[in-house]
């Protein structure tokens, strides 16, 4: 019984596959449905191609039958012959560059699009998504698989339609030379489509493992590679390269397994191609002697059951490679089919004008729905005040960041900003109103002026560097190979702290109507900390400010500190306030300075 369950089993998810893999085939398709012109022309062009190709064995049997014999050679009739075996040549030759040149377009265009599709998709996704799945995984879907997916789709636009079609009209073409020797060929046939279908029904399991693994791996060595300092101070080279070999290990026998099936493909398909010409061979040769044919039209039957066969061959491998092609296509369009960020409200208003009201009623909010950060936070901010947030690591502060920005929506309760909910505003005016500066940088590869001028594209050079001066940038930039104009590699071209005041001058430029700081400061020396407290300091001055830090030295002066706890906030008030109140304030403050009074 348990076996019959099990078969049942096995065949319902091997129809679930079949299904899956339909529809991506029907997807795949679907891309070239704005190109019917490019379409129909390929086709045309493909039975240019295949008409051109079967006329050569008519033609040179046609000249082999010119020679009857010992000086019974007709000289015209053969000259002409060879004249339109040149010009077929010619013909053949223009229309496959034709073909080529076309369905490159065709595919490369395709994917193109997809890939740009896909891209702009990712920009749209929800934050948990991103911050759910590996990085790597995604760039290997975006760039790697797509990729492959145009391999796939070069073979199968120019050797698919011209297998096919030269098998069809090949066939035609034999029965109407001899019923008899085409009947031989027409019986062998399943040989070649029995093992065309036996290795794709095979390497299909293994391809799509090889690529679901193959993102896997360039996961970990993305992952790796941005935390190798942390791989070398603690010494876990070891430990990560046997990881990464027991990974590679896995992706070298998936693919070894896809590979060796395909590459079946070129011996059984041509022992079965070589079975074909061997019984036209024999068995014409004796219709031949026969009277049932010439010498002349056995050549080109020969000829036919050539170019009937090889087909098999390259179909046989286009088929591989779809198979790899469907697997990549499926992880594209996996991601293209992500919900994307639940989009504005119908009604949801521009935040013109903020005035920087803050308010968050009984919230509640959790990564995972059955595990809550923050369980029930009411805070309320007048316009202009500066908020300092405070509390052990992981207690839900940036938590807190990400719901005012609006980077996720929570569970319950509701956050307002100017007496509205979040949500009854656009995320765009919503965001554009918030300046931010986290303890994580980021630079992205562009010059310095444009990475200081992410938030105003449209400053002048001027503005731009009155900012970094205000953020105290301009000395170290002015020392960069080009100043403003020096192209950034990324992380690799500044210092940590040299980025954080990139990203300081960046607010500074941008004059947000809000702002938040997350440890704005951590990665800058002592004396350029003091300087850009100061700067911030006026920065701040009418602004509403939530500001994250450990060093309670920096917030001494905040018009409100709230002690975040227990996902709630557990205690606020003023500097001295909670000191004198005795709680959890005052034990992190003692521990911080205590040692040293």
């Amino acid at each position: 019984m348990s076996g019959t369950n099990g078969a049942a089993t096995r065949a319902q998810e091997g129809a679930r596959r079949n299904q899956a893999k339909d529809a991506t085939v029907r997807r795949m398709m679907a891309l070239f449905a704005g190109r019917p012109a490019a379409v129909a022309a390929s086709a045309v062009l493909a039975v240019a191609v295949v008409v051109g190709t079967l006329l050569l064995p008519v033609l040179a049997g046609q000249a082999v039958d010119c020679v009857v014999g010992p000086g019974q050679v007709d000289f015209e009739g053969l000259a002409r012959k060879l004249a339109l075996i040149g010009l077929t040549l010619a013909f053949t030759a223009v229309t496959q560059w034709g073909l080529t040149a076309l369905t490159n377009r065709l595919a490369f265009d395709a994917v193109r699009d997809l890939r740009e599709r896909a891209f702009s998709h990712l920009q749209r996704l929800p934050l948990s998504y991103i911050d759910s799945h590996g990085h790597g995984d995604l760039v290997s879907r975006i760039v790697t698989d797509a990729d492959q997916l145009t391999n796939g789709m070069l073979m199968a636009f120019q050797q698919l339609p011209t297998g096919l079609l030269t098998i069809v009209v090949t066939l035609g073409f034999m029965f109407a030379l001899n019923p008899s020797i085409a009947a031989v060929v027409a019986l062998l046939t399943p040989i070649s489509i029995f093992t065309a279908r036996f290795i794709a029904t095979h390497s299909a399991r293994h391809f799509t493992g090889q690529t679901r693994l193959r993102g896997e791996l360039t996961a970990l060595t993305e992952e790796m590679i941005g935390g190798i300092s942390c791989v070398e101070t603690f010494d876990m080279a070891d430990d990560v390269a046997v990881t990464f070999a027991n990974l590679d290990a896995e992706l070298g026998q998936e693919s070894f397994k896809a590979v060796f099936f395909s590459s079946l493909v070129n011996p059984t398909t041509r022992f079965a191609n070589a079975l074909v010409y061997a019984a036209v061979g024999i068995f014409g040769a004796f219709v031949a002697m026969a009277g049932g044919i010439t010498v002349g039209g056995l050549s080109a039957f020969l000829g036919y059951a050539d170019q009937y066969a090889k087909p098999f061959n390259d179909i046989s491998g286009v088929v591989t490679e779809l198979q790899n092609s469907v697997a990549c296509a499926r992880r594209l369009f996996s991601l293209i089919d992500v919900p994307v960020e639940e989009p504005d409200a119908p009604d949801a208003e521009v935040l013109s004008q903020p005035r920087g009201a803050v308010a968050l009623s009984h919230v509640a909010f959790g990564y995972k729905p059955d595990r809550l950060v923050l369980s029930d936070v009411d805070l309320a901010v007048r316009p202009g005040q500066r908020i300092a947030l405070v509390g052990e690591t992981g207690c839900g502060k940036t938590t807190l960041i990400n719901l005012l920005m609006r980077f996720y929506d929570v569970n319950a309760g509701s956050v307002s900003v100017d007496g509205r909910d979040v949500r009854a505003w656009t995320r765009a005016s919503l965001r554009s109103a918030w300046g931010m500066v986290l303890q994580d940088t980021w630079v992205r590869r562009a010059t310095v002026r444009e990475n200081i001028a992410m938030g105003r594209p449209d400053a002048t050079l001027e503005e731009v560097r009155a900012a970094a001066r205000e953020a105290y940038a301009d000395e170290f930039i002015c020392r960069l190979p080009q100043g403003y104009d020096t192209v950034l590699d990324g992380s690799t071209s500044l210092s940590a702290g040299q980025r954080q005041l990139l990203c300081i001058a960046r607010v500074m430029l941008a004059r947000p109507a809000m702002l938040i700081l997350d440890e704005a400061t951590s990665n800058i020396d002592t004396r350029t900390e003091l300087l850009v407290q100061r700067a911030f300091a006026r920065l701040m001055e009418g602004r509403t400010s939530f500001v994250v830090a450990h060093r309670l030295s920096t917030i001494r002066d905040a018009d409100l500190i709230c002690v975040v706890a227990d996902g709630t906030i557990a205690e606020r008030g003023t500097h001295e306030e909670l000191l004198d109140a005795g709680g959890r304030y005052r034990a992190i403050y003692e521990a911080q300075f205590a040692p040293t009074e």
